[in-house]
């Protein structure tokens, strides 16, 4: 009875109930698609996973040798990226100027780019369900598709920037001076300043040639980035021509070249473009600059190691693209032939609206326009930071290739970068413009602009020397080891922080007319 009993009711339990015959079928159905349906999101998210941090669904599925792979070298440009950044970021911006270290990031970007869409491919492909419908399969492949756009866009992205930059870099710069051999290595050595001539080229529609109304040498220290500027007025008349062929012809000063050309300094340029003759053996694109710089130098008895020529008209493109300039401005300036007018106050101009503050000769004269000139470029100058530069980074490439020509070569651009940090952080800038009432013009004394120049210098580098001392008495006073020059206040006579101390200072007197004045101290703000 028991084996029977027993029997039954092992027949009983083996045999499914009538009335949920159809349900039991449908709820296995139900179990097979709920068992799909979280096999791919588990796949998806075992796949999402993998995709930021490598090996991870090859280490679920317990295939330690490639997931630990995949995890060690994820780890690895992990680490190699931190190190770059935190380690080598003082060298980022002399590396960011090197033509073949650009197109090695560019390769790299796409590489990476590639290996990373194949582990997030793999990765799916290792732990996606099988046996799945069509419909599901397809739907998982185009979510893993779509995984893999997103990932390649901000790789594709660098690798184009990196592209542009490096085509901007190296249209602008060539690869050597003609003229000039650059030590790599030491570029600055013996070299207590470097000075570069800044020229505003106004190549206007309706002119033949081109006419520098902007021109400024600029005399940088390489110790400490302090900049003296020294800017010369276009109308500059009977100015001593460079020796050779310049000085034969000219031997009385430039005299220019028939009654239409009577012989202003911003004649010089146009001159060299259409008489070769007097810079032999000097390139086509480079007659007016080097003629331009030759003469500056002899004017200022300041030797001239490069210049950058800007095209006005295009330095509006460079604003445009990088989103305006905030600037101060002190009076209305006319604006425009329709009578609109730049008001007073704080404002960021637009292209146009910025060259014409820097241009305009409606409100004061050509001196005046030249310190608007000035404080322009500083704005711009302080404004061009990493943030603005990197979003607008592609329309900046573009307008800095039709705007700007220099014979700076590209092995010089990492010394130059790491000299222009200074300059931008906290190094003094001073400007000495030769207009009236300190010049005439038209008459001008060469000599007394000679020596304006040389004293501009001198008082710059003895401002140097002088902040370079207090900063190592400060450095050796906070170390314990005071020399017995410093004060309780700081190092020096006033203390390495007093406003004395300070060149932009009120407490300061007022600078002579014939002395540089700090940029700070001139531009509103």
């Amino acid at each position: 009875m028991g084996k029977m009993r027993g029997g039954r009711e092992n027949r009983t339990l083996a045999t499914p109930h009538p009335g949920r015959a159809g349900s039991g079928s449908g709820g296995g159905a139900r179990d097979d698609k709920i068992t799909r349906e979280r096999g791919v999101a588990s796949a998806l998210a075992l796949t999402f996973i993998s995709t930021f941090l490598w090996g991870f669904a090859h280490l679920w599925l317990g295939r330690r040798k490639a997931g630990l792979f995949l995890l060690g070298l994820y780890w690895c440009m992990v680490a190699a990226l931190v190190t770059v950044v935190t380690v080598f970021r003082p060298h980022l911006l002399q590396w960011s100027v090197r033509p073949g270290l650009l197109t090695a990031v560019t390769v790299g970007s796409l590489v990476l780019g590639l290996v990373w869409v194949a582990v997030v491919i793999r990765s799916y492909q290792i732990v996606r369900p099988r046996g799945l419908p069509a419909v599901r399969r397809t739907a998982g492949h185009v979510m893993v598709g779509a995984l893999c756009v997103l990932l390649c866009a901000p790789f594709g992205w660098a690798a184009r920037s990196t592209n542009t930059y490096r085509d901007a870099l190296t249209t602008v710069f060539q690869p050597s001076s003609p003229t000039r051999h650059v030590n790599a290595e030491d570029p600055w050595a013996g070299k207590r300043r470097v000075n570069i001539l800044l020229l505003g080229g106004d190549a206007a529609g309706n002119r033949v040639g081109v006419r520098t109304d902007s021109m400024t040498l600029a005399s940088v220290d390489t110790r400490t980035g302090d900049t003296v500027l020294l800017s010369l007025p276009r109308n500059l008349e009977d100015f001593p021509m460079p020796a050779g062929p310049p000085r034969e012809r000219f031997p009385n000063g430039f005299a220019g070249d028939g009654p239409q050309h009577p012989g202003l300094l911003n004649e010089v340029y146009d001159y060299a473009e259409y008489h070769p003759e007097i810079v032999p053996g000097v390139p086509k694109n480079l007659r007016g600059p080097t003629l331009v710089a030759d003469t500056i130098g002899e004017i200022l008895d300041q030797p001239v190691d490069y210049y950058i020529l800007v095209d006005m008209f295009g330095f509006a493109d460079i604003i445009d693209a990088m989103g305006g300039v905030k600037i101060k401005i002190d009076e209305p300036i006319p604006y425009g032939q329709r009578g609109d007018v730049l008001r007073p106050g704080h404002r960021t101009l637009h292209g146009k609206e910025a060259l014409w503050y820097g241009r305009s000769r409606n409100v004061g004269d050509d001196y005046t326009r030249m310190g608007r000139q000035k404080c322009l470029l500083r704005a711009i100058a302080q404004q061009a930071n990493p943030h603005r530069v990197l979003t607008r980074f592609e329309s900046l490439a573009a307008a800095t290739k039709r705007t700007i020509s220099t014979d700076i070569p590209r092995n010089l651009l990492p010394a130059l970068v790491q000299l222009s940090s200074k300059v931008k952080n906290g190094a003094e800038i001073t400007s000495l413009q030769f207009v009236p009432p300190l010049i005439t013009p038209g008459s001008p004394d060469i000599d007394k602009m000679r020596r304006l120049a040389a004293e501009a210098i001198a008082d710059s580098e003895a401002r140097s020397n002088a902040s370079t001392t207090a900063n190592a008495n400060g450095a050796a006073e906070a170390a314990g080891r005071p020399d017995g020059s410093a004060t309780p206040g700081g190092s020096g006579p006033n203390g390495a922080g007093s406003a004395s101390s300070s060149p932009s200072s009120s407490a300061s007197p007022s600078p002579s007319p014939d002395k540089a004045r700090s940029l700070a101290a001139t531009c509103p703000s």
